[in-house]
């Protein structure tokens, strides 16, 4: 893909909204109100015929598997879930989990011995379902079709007890609130309560549609219903991910609170589960809830009335998805400027603040100036930033040589190679505005053919909104 092509947009990185850092941060539910959301009583009628979410999602794989076996044998179709299912679609699986799992393994733990994985039921298994006479009634494809949708119900319910046991032993946790700081247990756990009141609202409501009439209708409209309050704790949880990555490895140095929270994982309420297991579940959970709903859809008669609102539900939550993608993308461009602001020095020039809302680092690298000196590049979407590197015997950084507004006031120009001139496909950078107030020419060359033909390419692009480089930090 052309750079030049594409825009910012493109990539999911910052749009303007109003989920910035600050707004994360003061989104931050004092405890008192976090535990008015646990207020919400309900007791799910399928609580005991589903396994935690964790064991659960392993349940699923192995139905599939074992499906494909006995494809011939019919019905047992209807109990699979894709594969595609068990993937995380969101950007956000670039977050290195690894060290929930190091929290949780570190040291010699002890689990208590889990109970077997309770299996889940069906629609069909549902005594109400038998005693109505339906199985016999309805085709093949009505039944799988009320298999897909209580699949949605079946799964919420797993999930809800997954939580619940999250909040009640690990959030909850008088000793581990303790050991750590309010903000400290709240970049650990950020709203989980505020989304397991949310996964109980939204369990209520599929189950007491199922209460109404057990032929189950119009799960996309509880869906619609339930999106705005899914956008507002699914979005900041999401996007906190990162800051539960710091503290897993700030807390992986603290051998008191890995006891505490191996001691609460050995509980049989957890059932072998780790802490890295529960934290990820809302995760996991809202880009499931739209593979269900296209599951659902795909067993749905094209003519059907509850297509259309099978669409939009599926469209809504994947706006979610989307903006729970494009927030960490932004958290990953904030912490980026906020690191380059520390190490770029502008000495006596009047030095340029780096984070600014809607600011992006497109590119950086090392240019060849001359024969004996080299300068580095920092490309932003609005800024172009020409430093050296500075030395070991000097703090670790650059220092800041000149910089100029980009595209506006920045041009390039290839340079043919003449004998003894400048190096093999350099280019001219021309600054008609420096840090001076004054234009400045400079010829420089990228260390490959390639290097130089892509920083000539970014340079005169005038839309250019690629993040061609990895994360700086």
């Amino acid at each position: 893909m052309d750079p030049c092509d594409c825009t910012h947009e493109d990539i999911g990185g910052y749009d303007g909204s109003s989920d910035s850092l600050e707004d994360l941060q003061d989104s931050r539910a004092a405890d008192t109100a976090e535990e008015e959301e646990l207020c919400v009583s309900f007791q799910s009628k399928y609580f005991n015929f589903y396994p935690l979410y964790q064991d659960y999602q392993e349940y699923c794989v192995q139905v599939e598997t074992d499906d494909l076996k006995k494809r011939n044998t019919g019905f047992l179709s209807a109990l699979t879930i894709p594969q595609e299912l068990e993937t995380p679609i969101i950007a956000c699986s670039s977050v290195n989990y690894t060290s929930f799992q190091q929290l949780s393994n570190a040291g010699d733990i002890c689990l208590a011995e889990a109970p077997p994985v309770r299996l889940s039921t069906l629609w069909r298994d549902l005594e109400e379902v038998k005693a109505s006479g339906l199985l016999t009634r309805l085709p093949e494809e009505e039944i799988k079709l009320q298999e897909s949708m209580f699949e949605l119900i079946g799964s919420e319910v797993s999930y809800l007890n997954s939580l619940t046991v999250a909040v009640k032993h690990f959030y909850a946790s008088k000793e581990l609130k303790q050991s750590l700081t309010p903000m400290e247990h709240h970049h650990l756990f950020s709203n989980i309560c505020q989304i397991m009141a949310a996964s109980k609202k939204f369990l209520m409501d599929l189950e007491g549609q199922l209460e109404e009439s057990v032929l189950i209708s119009q799960v996309e409209d509880i869906v619609l219903q339930h999106c705005p309050e899914f956008h507002r704790v699914y979005v900041p949880y999401v996007i906190n991910m990162r800051y539960q990555e710091t503290m897993v490895q700030l807390l992986q140095q603290n051998r008191d609170v890995l006891n505490l929270i191996e001691n609460i994982e050995s509980h049989t309420d957890c059932q072998r589960q780790n802490l890295r297991s529960f934290l990820v579940l809302p995760f996991q959970r809202i880009t499931r809830i739209k593979l269900l709903l296209q599951s659902i859809l795909k067993q749905t008669k094209p003519d059907a009335d509850s297509k259309s609102n099978l669409e939009k539900a599926i469209a809504t939550v994947h706006e979610i998805v989307t903006k729970c993608d494009n927030g960490v993308r932004k958290m990953e461009h904030i912490e980026e400027l906020v690191y380059l602001d520390r190490l770029l020095d502008f000495g006596k020039m009047k030095s340029v603040p780096l984070v600014v809302s809607g600011r992006v680092l497109l590119h950086h690298g090392p240019m060849r100036h001359s024969c004996f000196s080299s300068v580095y590049l920092h490309l932003f979407n609005d800024l172009l930033v020409i430093s050296s590197k500075k030395y070991w015997f000097q703090p670790a950084g650059f220092t800041v040589v000149d910089h100029a507004e980009f595209p506006s006031q920045v041009k390039v120009k290839h340079v043919q190679t003449e004998l003894l001139g400048p190096p093999p496909d350099s280019f001219l950078l021309h600054l008609y505005k420096s840090h001076t107030g004054q234009p400045t020419t400079m010829k420089l060359a990228a260390e490959t053919r390639l290097g130089t033909e892509v920083w000539m390419k970014l340079l005169q692009c005038k839309r250019c909104r690629f993040h061609l480089t990895a994360p700086f930090l």
